[in-house]
């Protein structure tokens, strides 16, 4: 007798949430500036939730844990590299020429 295949959405797999947080990583390493690598961490965060606390919750209840992680995360980042109090970066060269 065949049994009944449980078919579990995509959205509900640790995998394809790291997958994701790499691609935002790769994209954060072609186009620099702390936007993506936020997302990439609330990713990776979201699929070792998943990992470790395995749950079967809907797809906007993984989109709001995802947004709140991203935001924890680039928060996080903003403090971490923002310019001490008084800072100014100045450029005075320019980088194109040679």
């Amino acid at each position: 007798m065949i049994d009944a295949v449980q078919i579990i959405p995509v959205w509900s797999l640790w995998w394809v949430w790291v997958a994701a947080a790499l691609v935002l990583a790769v994209i954060e390493i072609v186009l620099p500036g702390f936007l993506f690598l936020g997302f990439a961490i609330g990713a990776a965060v979201t699929g070792l939730l998943l990992v470790f606390a395995p749950m079967a919750v809907s797809l906007p209840i993984l989109l709001v844990i995802f947004a709140a992680l991203s935001l924890i995360a680039w928060a996080g980042l903003r403090r971490i590299f923002r310019l001490k109090d008084g800072q100014v970066r100045r450029v005075y060269d320019d980088v194109n020429k040679g």
